[in-house]
This record gives structure tokens, C-alpha cells and sequence, in this order.
């Protein structure tokens, strides 16, 4: 029997494919079968992973993409539907945060985080629903936080666009499911990618977020692959409007404190 996690036949168009999640996410999609365009700002990155993917006997292709700008992420999107023949899965992965007080934020930061955050991934939810409703099939599956449930100093903003991405995925999931599209998210937590080099850099910082899941560690970018592969794949056939958390348990617990005698 054919596996239930296979892509083979798809054409999958990974948005952020050009580094971290991004990236770990068009590979695990090349790799269960599916023909992946890696999209991305950075160019040179998504022809990176291309390029990877068909070192490794994969199918992808890679285009320049800004999720901020609403035309070109439908011509992106129409391209590939022209070219390949269907539009199948659509994975959306990139947020920018400044870690900051609220207080400090200026309205162009504002601008900024909300404008790729939030309205980007609208973008995306509006073109690959437009294409997918049409086909009468379809996954659409971005990319929430545990930031969309819990919070620390510094968050706000891109707190505020994580629990409305969620929001946005329950949406399109009721208004596409009648046309056979599945729209879902992950929600990871703690991962090592450049959006979290900040941390990395220091070493406190980096180990207390590691002692506050439940495997006392951070995620790898390619801990995210398997996750998304599930939610694209048949074996999610019956699994729409929901979040799925991969992050290690972060949460499940109330801190990593155990008392004694425990």
C-alpha cells in the first residue's frame, strides 16, 4: 500500500523555503514526493534549497517572493498552477519580530511586523484559497507560535500577529471546506533559525528557554518538517481549522520545577 504521508504527484509551493523552517519544510515535502517551489525574499536562499533538493533526486524550482505584496504573491501562486497544472499544497513560513517593550514600538515597526505577519499570510490565505476552491482540492497550512497562547516582555506585537494568524486559519478553513480545501497551522516552539539568532547569541537567555519545555531543549528547523507533512498529506484528510503545537511541550507544563520526592 502506498504510504498515507505520501506527496508523490503534488505541486507544493513552500513560502520561506529559503532558510530555517522554511527550508527543513520543502525538503520533507521533496522528499515524500511532491514537485516543491521554494519561495522566498531571499532568492539566492530558495535557489539554494532547489538546488539541494534535486542533488537529492527531488523536483523544485525557486522564485523571488514578497508575502507583503498581494499581486505578486498571486502571480506567484497562478505561475505555478499554470506551469505544473494544480496547486496542491501552500506552506507560508516567515514573521518578523522586534523584541521590544510595546511602549517603544514605533508605527513603522508596528507597520512592518503587521504588514508580513499578518497580512502577508493573508495574502496567502486569499491567493492559494482563490486557486485551491477552484481545483476543488487543496492544503494551506501556516505558521502560528506558541506566542499565540502564552507570552513574555518584549512579545507584543508578534504575539498579537501569531494568535491572528490562528484566527485566520479557523476562518478560511470554514469558508474553503465546502470547496475541498483543508486550511491548518503549526504552532512551534522554541527552534533554532535565524529569527532566533538573538537568543542563540546568549547563552542565558538560550538555556532558560530550553529548561522550560518538557525535552529541556530546542527545536531543530527539521523537527517542523514532519509536522507539515502530516497536515499536507491525505493522512490529515479528515483535519482542517486546527493547530497543531510542536513544541516540545512548552504548553503543557507550568514551568520545569519539580518538587521533591517527585
Amino acid at each position: 500500500m502506498p504510504s498515507m504521508f505520501s506527496l508523490a504527484g503534488k505541486n507544493a509551493a513552500i513560502v520561506g523555503g529559503g532558510s530555517g523552517i522554511g527550508q527543513a519544510v520543502a525538503q520533507g515535502c521533496a522528499s515524500e514526493g511532491a514537485a516543491v517551489t521554494c519561495l522566498d525574499l531571499d532568492l539566492d536562499g530558495a535557489l539554494r534549497t532547489a538546488a539541494t533538493i534535486r542533488e537529492g533526486g527531488g523536483s523544485a524550482e525557486a522564485s523571488e517572493l514578497d508575502i507583503a505584496d498581494g499581486p505578486a504573491v498571486t502571480s506567484a501562486f497562478s505561475a505555478i498552477k499554470d506551469m505544473a497544472g494544480s496547486l496542491d499544497i501552500v506552506v507560508c513560513t516567515p514573521a518578523i519580530n522586534f523584541r521590544k517593550p510595546l511602549l517603544d514600538y514605533t508605527d513603522e515597526e508596528m507597520d512592518r511586523v503587521l504588514s508580513l505577519n499578518l497580512k502577508g499570510n493573508a495574502h496567502v490565505l486569499q491567493s492559494a484559497g482563490r486557486i485551491m476552491a477552484e481545483q476543488g482540492s487543496g492544503s494551506i497550512i501556516l505558521f502560528a507560535s506558541i506566542r499565540s497562547l502564552v507570552v513574555e516582555p518584549g512579545q507584543s506585537m508578534y504575539a498579537a500577529t501569531k494568535a491572528g494568524i490562528v484566527q485566520l486559519v479557523r476562518a478560511a478553513a470554514a469558508e474553503l471546506g465546502p470547496s475541498g480545501v483543508r486550511v491548518n497551522a503549526v504552532a512551534p516552539g522554541v527552534v533554532d533559525t535565524p529569527l532566533t539568532a538573538q537568543i542563540k547569541n546568549q547563552p542565558d537567555w538560550y538555556n532558560a528557554y530550553a529548561t522550560r519545555n518538557i525535552f529541556s531543549r530546542w527545536g531543530a528547523a527539521k523537527e517542523m518538517a514532519g509536522p507539515t507533512v502530516f497536515l499536507a498529506s491525505d493522512a490529515a484528510s479528515y483535519v482542517t481549522g486546527t493547530v497543531l503545537f510542536a513544541d516540545g511541550g512548552w504548553t503543557a507544563i507550568d514551568g520545569r520545577y519539580t518538587p521533591p520526592g517527585m
